[in-house]
């Protein structure tokens, strides 16, 4: 049986990132990320045309992440119970977060103006190094809620 300690750790990690990416969605609708968000869209669209790039309006971009969000933040019970296909989605959650902060900073560096979002993109990026430290190597239910 896996370590309550190691669950817990894994437990607050996953939530400090979904905390994270909280944090960055209010920075990106602060500073209108959509916006510029639609534009690129627009762009790859006509650069590739075959990959479907969508564009959202504001309400529906709110709707889509705030429920992403809620949604991260109640998948975090099967951490605690020791769900073994928490594994890999915590790997992948991780690795997307990691390239949206990255993306973020690289968009800044190559346009050298402050891209929406850069701001808590360090904090998103150190939350998904910490997430992908915490996840245990193996995981074995525990049977209860801790």
């Amino acid at each position: 049986m896996i370590n309550v300690r190691v669950l817990r750790r894994w437990w607050f990690a996953w939530n400090l990132l979904t905390l994270a990416f909280a944090l960055h969605f209010i920075d990106e609708a602060l500073n209108d990320f959509l916006s510029i968000y639609n534009l690129m869209a627009g762009k790859l669209r006509d650069y590739l045309p075959s990959i479907p790039w969508p564009t959202f309006t504001f309400s529906t971009w709110m709707t889509v992440v705030v429920t992403a969000i809620a949604v991260l933040f109640a998948l975090s019970i099967f951490i605690l119970r020791g769900v073994g296909c928490m594994r890999p989605i915590s790997y992948v959650y991780a690795v997307i977060m990691l390239g949206n902060g990255l993306l973020h900073i690289a968009v800044t560096i190559y346009t050298a103006s402050l891209m929406p979002g850069v701001l808590s993109s360090p904090l998103l990026l150190a939350a998904a190094v910490y997430l992908l430290f915490c996840i245990p190597r193996h995981v074995q239910p525990t049977g209860q809620i801790l």
